[in-house]
C-alpha cells in the first residue's frame, strides 16, 4: 500500500470511529495545520472520530508522492447539505511515518459530482477524478 492510499484509508476509517490504522501511520511528533489552525495528534483523531459523520468525502486523487512528501486533492461535501469543498492536502513524512499535514480547503459555488445520463453515462467533463 502506498502512502496515499494508506492515509486515504486511515482517514476514512478514522472518521468513521476507528483510529488503529489512524495510529499506525502517524509519527509521535504528528501536527496538522487546518485552515491556518495548528492541531497536534490527540486533537486529529478526536476531530476525525467526531465529526466525520458530518462530512462526505469523495475519491482523493494523488498529485504528488515520494517517500517524504505526498500532496492529494479530494472534494467533499457537508452531510445533507449543499455546501461543497475542493480540499487540498499536502503530508510530509519522517521515517515513512506521517509528521505533518496541512490542509486547505475552498468551497465550492458548483457540484463536481459528474451528471449521468440513465445509462450511467458521464454527461459533463465535471468530475470527481
Amino acid at each position: 500500500m502506498t502512502k496515499v492510499e494508506a492515509f486515504d484509508q486511515a482517514t476514512k476509517l478514522a472518521m468513521k470511529g476507528d483510529l488503529k490504522l489512524y495510529d499506525e501511520i502517524l509519527h509521535p511528533d504528528y501536527e496538522s495545520i487546518n485552515q491556518r489552525v495548528p492541531i497536534n495528534r490527540e486533537m486529529s483523531k478526536s476531530i476525525l472520530s467526531e465529526t466525520g459523520p458530518l462530512f462526505t468525502v469523495g475519491p482523493m486523487q494523488k498529485i504528488y508522492e515520494n517517500e517524504e512528501f505526498v500532496c492529494i486533492h479530494r472534494f467533499s461535501r457537508i452531510a445533507n447539505k449543499d455546501v461543497l469543498y475542493e480540499v487540498l492536502t499536502a503530508i510530509t513524512c519522517k521515517y515513512g511515518k506521517v509528521i505533518t499535514q496541512q490542509m486547505v480547503r475552498r468551497e465550492l459555488d458548483y457540484d463536481p459530482t459528474p451528471a449521468r445520463d440513465r445509462t450511467g453515462k458521464i454527461t459533463n467533463d465535471q468530475h470527481l477524478a
